[in-house]
């Protein structure tokens, strides 16, 4: 049996109708075709598919569909602006905190939801972030330091 479900995705409100087993993350890539939200696990283990979910950055794998009605979710295509990066993005990409890309999505917001609740995190803040988040590749150093300087390219932006 199928629900209807109302939510705003990415700034756009859609009503839709979900299966009662179906989750987040699936309505996500299958309904959606928002694909950046990867899937890893499916156990809440690895943070692939971190989206923010009423401002709190939360695994999809997680959450069922009609969980989210009501709800206001950020994925990473409704990161960038008018076709700009987001500072987290670029920060990503110029620092080289990317490499297969596959954890980037759910790291990035992670960082996200950090940064919109703690605007100056310490590196241990950063780090205590992003915990949730697997990468196989970076080493997580290159992602702290990203996230670090996004951070101080957000607090100018708000200052000027």
């Amino acid at each position: 049996m199928k629900r209807i479900i109302k939510l705003t995705i990415n700034g756009k409100t859609i009503e839709a109708a979900v299966s009662s087993n179906q989750t987040l993350l699936q309505f996500l890539r299958e309904d959606m075709d928002l694909t950046g939200t990867k899937h890893g696990c499916g156990l809440g283990d690895c943070g692939a598919c971190t989206v923010i979910l009423d401002g709190k950055a939360v695994n999809s794998c997680l959450v069922l569909a009609v969980q989210a009605d009501g709800s206001e979710i950020l994925t990473i295509e409704g990161l960038a602006e008018d076709g700009k990066l987001h500072p987290l993005q670029q920060a990503f990409v110029d620092k080289g905190a990317i490499q297969c890309g596959f954890c980037t999505p759910g790291m990035i917001l992670s960082a996200k939801a950090l940064l919109d609740e703690k605007p100056n995190p310490s590196e241990l803040e950063i780090r205590t972030a992003i915990s949730g988040n697997l990468c196989r590749c970076t080493g997580y150093q290159k992602i702290v330091e990203a996230i670090g300087e996004a951070a101080e390219v957000v607090r100018m932006r708000e200052e000027s």
